[in-house]
């Protein structure tokens, strides 16, 4: 009766173990709030520039051929390939706790029992039993154990607690895979901005020497009328002085190219050498520029989709957390030669094998379960802030991307016509020096602006390459062609 009573009193204390635990299986719900718009600025296109091939949205040949070579080169990406290949180990490892471990083992010892206990005593008297020949008696005082098998365990997955951990480290991959997507767009557009100011730098480097050239002829000019008369040697050396600043502006322009090529040939995953490049004026510019729908956006950006593939692995580790609460289910077994004997380890007679299964439920002292599950949670929610900031990031750079190329556009226009003006200032203060109509100080002041003027157009014809590149990267342009 009172073993009765205590079968029962176990099976109310395992149902109610498993009744408590069923109620931590729910983690915390958690929901992103964000209502995405309908619509970029006003703009409702079905297709963007994001679903272009990069190599339709920059068509120069030999940019081409850089990001070609950055794409197989560059160490971001290459570093990126490694740890994508650490999250598939890391999906091995969570596979491989579903199933069996079976391990062989050899192993030897031995000990010796004590005269006035229960396992001295058998031993002991075992001996003198008649029931036993001479192989099986037990040598003493010392009692070695040799044993040569297999031994198995396995914790059945009652309550999905593996396949969760498992379904997390599947979605830390794909993580890690939309990680180098994100280095790839990243590159694209790196090399694409590197490759751009370099044209720029070309284009300024051209036009400070144009400019030194009209100086030079410019002091030629005054000092030939000093000779005559007609200008002072304050005149001379006024030009004098702005000739030089501007050639020092050759210099500091030479010195950005070898920078920037440098920056590139880093991306590239090369040494320093020059980059092969086009003429600024050959560089063609989209005639429309479309950025597509948010949804489209939201899809194709690859920060996005790795914070969402990275919450939904957190969220997993949360459910694993709170599954790990349930009691688990393990089965051991063994199989091989045991023998206290080394001369009989492999008799038929010393074969031996055995199983055993259990429950096993934390009771008491569970904080280190706890504390797990807390941080898991927190994990979780932090993994959901972070996939609503790369959403509000996304919206950010689009539409700024968006009010960056519109008004680049118009100051273009307006630097256009800037410089036109200031060209034929130039021509008119010349001729008006010539006859006397006008003072040195009015050339130099007219060359000047025009130099600062034809540089500022310049960067700004560069800061709408950009502003293109970025705005492509944005959208989530350029990874897709890596499938």
């Amino acid at each position: 009766m009172t073993a009765l009573h205590t079968y029962k009193n176990l099976a109310i204390i395992a149902l109610l173990t498993l009744t408590w635990g069923c109620k931590l299986t729910q983690p915390i719900e958690h929901n992103s709030g964000i209502s995405t718009p309908q619509s970029f600025s006003g703009q409702i296109d079905s297709t963007g520039i994001g679903s272009l091939n990069w190599k339709t949205v920059f068509p120069d040949n030999r940019l081409s051929a850089l990001i070609d070579t950055a794409l197989l080169n560059n160490p971001d990406l290459k570093i990126a390939v490694q740890r994508i290949e650490m999250a598939r180990s890391g999906i091995m490892q969570a596979q491989g706790a579903l199933l069996p471990s079976v391990t062989g083992e050899v192993s030897g010892g031995g000990r010796k029992f004590g005269n006035y206990t229960m396992d001295g005593v058998g031993n002991y008297d075992t001996n003198f039993s008649e029931n036993i020949n001479n192989d099986r008696r037990i040598p003493g005082p010392f009692l070695p154990d040799y044993f040569v098998g297999v031994r198995s365990a396995w914790e059945l997955d009652i309550w999905g607690k593996l396949k969760t951990r498992r379904k997390a480290a599947y979605n830390r991959l794909l993580a890690t895979e939309k990680a180098r997507h994100v280095i790839i767009t990243g590159l694209i557009a790196q090399v694409a901005s590197k490759y751009f100011t370099l044209v720029a730098l070309d284009n300024e480097l051209d036009i400070i020497r144009k400019n030194i050239l009209l100086q030079e002829s410019a002091v030629e000019t005054v000092k030939i009328q000093k000779e005559g008369g007609r200008a002072t040697e304050l005149a001379v050396k006024q030009f004098t002085a702005q000739m030089i600043n501007t050639k020092s502006l050759e210099v500091e322009t030479q010195q950005k190219i070898v920078a920037t090529e440098n920056e590139l040939n880093l991306l590239l995953g090369r040494f320093p050498a020059p980059i092969l490049r086009t003429n600024l004026s050959e560089q063609t510019f989209p005639e429309q520029i479309k950025s597509g729908i948010p949804a489209n956006m939201l899809r194709r950006r690859p920060d996005i989709q790795q914070a969402q593939l990275e919450m939904q692995a957190y969220y997993s580790d949360q459910q694993a957390a709170q599954l790990a609460f349930l009691p688990s289910l393990n089965i051991t077994a063994l199989l091989g030669f045991n023998s206290f004997k080394s001369s009989l380890l492999f008799s038929p007679a010393s074969i031996a094998y055995g199983a055993a299964a259990g429950l096993a439920a934390p009771i008491i002292n569970r904080k280190g379960l706890k504390a797990n599950q807390k941080r898991s949670e927190a994990e979780s929610k932090a993994a959901l802030y972070k996939y609503d900031k790369a959403i509000f990031t996304g919206f950010q750079e689009v539409s700024t991307g968006l009010k960056r190329l519109e008004n680049t556009k118009k100051i273009l226009s307006l630097k256009t016509q800037e410089v036109e003006v200031l060209q034929e200032g130039v021509a008119i203060s010349k001729d008006l020096f010539l006859s006397g109509y006008a003072s040195y100080l009015e050339v130099i002041i007219a060359q000047r602006n025009v130099l600062d003027a034809e540089l500022t157009l310049t960067d700004i014809k560069r800061t709408q390459f950009i502003a293109l590149t970025d705005l492509y990267r944005a959208l989530g342009g350029g990874w897709e062609q890596d499938k």
